[in-house]
């Protein structure tokens, strides 16, 4: 099946501690379902000291479920998200509340 959210995507937390939040998708799990959004879903990690670095707690962005997030429209407000073939016979995305095209 086609992927409906992808990397570089402007999308918004439906569900789950973080919802409201805004993000940038910048990376994407296809295998697990799962995103990870920048400055969403933050989790502090304890490293262990090494010879390369000197350890400490660390934050960084834990992935989220592909189902918790929406894509993010020219209004700001979240929608889903369609397929459609133009007259071209070009497979594009396209916000279903505004009907604008996202990929072009």
């Amino acid at each position: 099946m086609a992927a409906k959210l992808k990397k570089g995507d402007k999308v918004v937390v439906l569900a789950g501690k973080d919802k409201g939040k805004r993000g940038e998708i910048t990376r994407i799990l296809t295998a697990e379902g799962r995103a990870i959004v920048s400055g969403v879903n933050l989790i502090k990690k304890h490293n262990r000291p090494s010879q390369v670095s000197a350890g400490g707690i660390e934050t960084k962005e834990a992935a989220i479920q592909l189902s918790n997030l929406a894509y993010e429209d020219k209004d700001g407000n979240p929608t889903r998200v369609g397929f459609k073939t133009l007259e071209d016979g070009k497979k594009v995305r396209f916000a279903k509340k505004s009907g604008e095209v996202i990929d072009g």
